[in-house]
């Protein structure tokens, strides 16, 4: 499955061997919904966690430039707050479980700071955890939130979405990918709520080819459990629950799919899905999606066949 950055109105876009599953950016209401935040708190995050105040240069001075803030901050502190203040808005109860991981020696650790509201959210620090990890180890998160998830089905939890802010260097990839599995499988087997988790790249040292490997699996009866994006190109506060997104939702009116030559592809009479998924020759470059009035068109990759590059999902 190859990698094309979406275009508005869509938030994600698979394409393999012809096959397209397009989600379109709709702002979800999960009912029951239980989210968390979680921090890199490795080594390699040392810098993003590091304050400065922002200067005013000479030449922002001259053309009449408003001065920044003088309150010190971070790289990671922003990027939390506007996440926990609209997450909140989904959350069922209106507040998140935050945590730093990868803390510790071994980069194996979790340290809770607790439940935080959406309101006000100006008046949380987040300086980075007590003991930075000397190793960036994501498995044991995963399974911080599990649990979690499970102590809170009893009161009113009914679907998980855990987000993990990280510089994108991660050095667990194999348990990462077993406790993915144990998860899918409770899953579908009912065990646990349907879940889903959401990497989030700070800063320029972003991995952002493994976060990418990360969202690639698809899991027996569940798809995929995970989607990435970087913090400094979300435009769109919805982009950061694409995952929640499926083909329960509906988005508009109708509307009509077009392949690159200008044939129609697919029709929508009815409501339009917010996951639209369709065939197209495999040579294809591009589709266009025409509603209410309105074409927007979305470019494919060249190399569909490059197993090793993965979508915006």
């Amino acid at each position: 499955m190859s990698h094309e950055r979406p275009v508005e109105p869509f938030s994600d876009v698979h394409f393999e061997h012809g096959q397209v599953r397009a989600t379109l950016l709709h702002d979800p209401t999960v009912e029951g919904l239980d989210v968390a935040i979680y921090m890199d708190g490795s080594g390699s995050m040392k810098e993003e966690y590091a304050y400065r105040t922002e200067r005013q240069g000479f030449w922002d001075w001259f053309i009449g430039k408003p001065a920044p803030d003088p309150t010190p901050t971070n790289t990671v502190e922003p990027e939390v707050r506007w996440m926990l203040e609209y997450l909140a808005s989904k959350d069922r109860n209106g507040q998140l479980r935050v945590a730093y991981w990868a803390c510790g020696a071994k980069g194996d650790e979790v340290e809770v700071i607790g439940e935080l509201e959406g309101k006000d959210v100006k008046r949380y620090a987040f300086p980075g955890p007590r003991y930075p990890g000397g190793f960036t180890h994501l498995a044991p998160a995963l399974r911080d939130y599990v649990a979690y998830l499970k102590s809170q089905v009893p009161l009113g939890a009914r679907r998980g979405c855990a987000v993990f802010v990280t510089d994108g260097k991660l050095h667990d990839v194999a348990d990462v990918e077993a406790v993915c599995r144990e998860v899918a499988r409770d899953v579908a087997r009912g065990r646990l709520p349907r879940t889903n988790f959401v990497l989030v790249g700070v800063g320029a040292g972003v991995d952002e080819e493994q976060l990418e490997r990360i969202a690639h699996e698809e899991y027996p009866g569940v798809g995929h459990l995970w989607c990435h994006r970087v913090a400094s190109e979300i435009k769109n506060l919805a982009e950061l629950v694409a995952v929640l997104v499926d083909e329960t939702m509906t988005v508009a009116a109708g509307g009509t799919i077009y392949d690159d030559k200008g044939r129609i592809v697919k029709e929508y009479e009815g409501r339009l899905p917010a996951v639209l998924e369709f065939t197209l020759p495999e040579e294809a470059t591009s589709f266009t999606l025409e509603v209410g009035g309105q074409r927007f068109t979305q470019p494919l990759p060249e190399d569909h066949d490059e197993d090793g590059d993965e979508d915006h999902h």
